[in-house]
């Protein structure tokens, strides 16, 4: 989780919102990504679905069930239902999304929590909060001067 908050860090140096995500397997980290919805000119490029697709091209891996994902945000819609269909085993993430809601002071919800347990198909399990004040503090810094999207 650590690397996934400092991710989000670096999103921010390199010109992204600030959200990072690592996939972890057997203890060992085999990809991290950091959000590129700026510099890469794609508005689906969030950090958990960046790395969902480039540890696909990697590997041709596609069912992630032995594999966790850490993330500095809980995720969104898109990237929930990514994981459902990658078949991920775990979710661990920091910030969830009524805290980054409620730091654009806007309506939000349970995303991954909406999406996981509305799947027919598969469920990763989940674990919350992990590191949130750390992650909390970065969006915080981050939205204050920016605008989401």
């Amino acid at each position: 989780m650590k690397k996934a908050v400092e991710l989000s860090s670096l999103a921010v140096e390199h010109g992204n919102e600030p959200f990072g995500a690592v996939l972890v397997k057997d203890g060992e980290t085999v990809l991290t990504n950091e959000n590129g919805i700026y510099t890469e000119c794609d508005p689906t490029s969030h950090a958990e679905m960046g790395l969902i697709r480039k540890y696909r091209e990697l590997t041709g891996i596609t069912d992630l069930s032995d594999y966790t994902l850490y993330s500095s945000c809980e995720p969104c819609f898109m990237c929930s239902g990514a994981m459902v269909w990658s078949k991920l085993g775990r979710l661990v993430y920091a910030a969830s999304n009524k805290d980054l809601s409620d730091i654009l002071q806007e309506n939000g919800s349970e995303c991954s929590k909406l999406v996981f347990d509305n799947s027919p198909f598969h469920r990763p399990k989940v674990t919350s909060g992990v590191m949130r004040d750390e992650a909390v503090k970065i969006l915080k810094d981050y939205f204050s001067q920016n605008a989401k999207g």
